[in-house]
């Protein structure tokens, strides 16, 4: 079993280990430096590899990169971008509103209520999201953009739904009962008690599902929704370029990437945001002072 160690005063001192671990000692520390040295070095042969056989295929060739100089090829990639975000932020806002309707449903007092979006919670989670695109799309004959909208906001709101629920239940059980004891409704409590304290535990959970949600537009190819990875693919089978395929891949795995991590970036902005609002910090309490127990006496 682990030690605590203490210093003066029964205090842990400075550096001391919490109660669960020990501090790493030399040894652990050699140790560990060694393991993360070879780690570097292993992906660095690992990049160095890669990085030969795409050079050695010719990947960087200039003939096979000269087509993203043209005009059109910019304009082809740039509609194909917008309409992925386009795509995105409609399925995000919807999913976004789903799950929160669903969470509810889930949470409610009401038995029927709760088994119902109980089976369409379950339901949408188990079917694979491209099943339900083309579905959309074939059997209801509806438009790509529609189409691919609405099976990603059915897959994601259902798994976002779990995620709200969780969520709400994570809040201490104390925190449902004092509300409670002060007369506030149920709605009160979830909306001014429970989900404000349960979004700072939610956070990294709900943008993950949204980075999620961004990747799989590009499922909309699929269904001739010209998003961009259609657009990349246009390129890369033309002939007259001499099939750019790997460039293709690598401009848009960078753009791809750049937009998740603007996601993660604009999620950490709203936290710091959060715990820098007014209505979150403590509220002063003035010092207790001693006073008089008897009735009607002065203080």
């Amino acid at each position: 079993m682990a030690t605590l160690l203490r210093g003066r005063g029964g205090q842990p001192a400075p550096g001391a280990a919490s109660a669960l671990y020990d501090i790493p000692g030399p040894r652990a520390r050699a140790r560990h430096l060694v393991y993360g040295l070879l780690t570097t070095a292993a992906l660095a042969v690992l990049l160095a590899g890669v990085f030969y056989l795409l050079t050695d295929t010719g990947q960087f060739a200039h003939v096979k990169w000269r087509p993203f100089a043209y005009e059109g090829v910019q304009e082809l990639l740039l509609g194909g971008l917008g309409n992925t975000l386009k795509a995105f932020a409609m399925a995000a806002v919807l999913a976004l509103a789903l799950g929160a309707v669903l969470a509810a449903g889930r949470l409610s007092d009401h038995r029927p209520v709760r088994w119902v979006s109980t089976l369409l919670v379950e339901f949408f989670r188990a079917m694979p999201v491209l099943v339900m695109i083309f579905f959309v799309f074939v059997a209801l004959r509806v438009q790509a953009l529609p189409a691919l909208v609405t099976g990603l906001t059915l897959y994601n709101g259902s798994v976002l739904a779990e995620v709200f629920r969780s969520g709400v239940q994570s809040v201490d059980r104390g925190q449902r009962e004092a509300a409670y004891a002060l007369g506030m409704r149920k709605t009160q409590v979830m909306v001014h008690v429970l989900v404000p304290q349960a979004v700072r535990a939610m956070m990294p959970t709900i943008i993950s599902q949204l980075v999620v949600a961004l990747k799989d537009t590009s499922l909309g190819f699929l269904i001739t929704y010209e998003e961009f990875l259609h657009a990349g693919r246009l390129i890369a089978i033309n002939m007259d370029y001499t099939m750019p395929f790997v460039p293709v891949v690598i401009v848009v795995s960078a753009i791809y990437i750049g937009l998740c991590m603007l996601l993660s970036w604009f999620a950490n902005w709203v936290a710091r945001r959060e715990r820098g609002n007014l209505k979150n910090e403590a509220v002063a309490v003035a010092p207790a002072q001693a006073g008089s127990t008897m009735p009607g006496a002065s203080p």
